[in-house]
């Protein structure tokens, strides 16, 4: 199911993290850049919400992170290692500070146009958070951007069956290591490593 006039995407996305990061497996972006349509399948997450001190709304809303706190349905960027951009997609009630990081996606239209972006080709392609956002120009400025409109929206699909997908701890984090927060589709070859 893809989102119409009828449908209100923060109350779709108007729950825990836990429960959200999930959810978005197998749901879409689709991305208009320069005339061009890539859209790719989401296939792996992690959940961060202010209870938990890995997540940048730990401390409480500040500039960089009011996005964060709603409401559910737009687009949390951030640049991290003073080289890279990561996406998230903002969940949960607004005035809540929770969003789902979007680890890794499969290419499903436009894979050609991502390599180019990339200089990189296969898995590699986007199969980490940084790759995901250089391979569809996901930068600071569509920090805040509404998902329900161009040029990034997010379809979201049926929810998948739980046997298809494994949850693990999270990766590439310092705080809150053991949290079993990450979820991917099982034995889907475009998950990070």
């Amino acid at each position: 199911m893809g989102f119409d006039s009828k449908d209100d995407l923060a109350k779709l996305l108007d729950g825990p993290a836990e429960l959200m990061a999930p959810r978005l497996l197998g749901s879409q972006f689709v991305r208009e850049l320069d005339g061009q349509t890539l859209v790719g399948t989401i296939v792996e997450t992690e959940a961060y919400d202010q209870t938990d001190a890995a997540s940048h709304s730990y401390r409480g809303q500040t500039p960089r992170t009011e996005v964060m706190f709603g409401p559910a349905g737009f687009l949390y960027v951030y640049f991290t290692y003073g080289m890279h951009y990561c996406c998230n997609i903002v969940v949960g009630p607004a005035g809540h500070g929770s969003a789902v990081l979007i680890r890794a996606i499969e290419p499903v239209q436009g894979e050609d146009i991502m390599a180019e972006r990339r200089h990189s080709s296969g898995f590699n392609l986007t199969n980490g958070p940084a790759k995901l956002c250089q391979a569809l120009e996901i930068d600071r400025q569509l920090n805040g951007h509404n998902l329900r409109q161009s040029p990034l929206k997010l379809v979201l699909k049926p929810a998948l069956d739980n046997g298809q997908i494994v949850q693990t701890s999270r990766i590439g984090i310092s705080r809150a290591q053991d949290a079993p927060l990450r979820y991917f589709v099982k034995a889907n070859p475009w998950v990070s490593r």
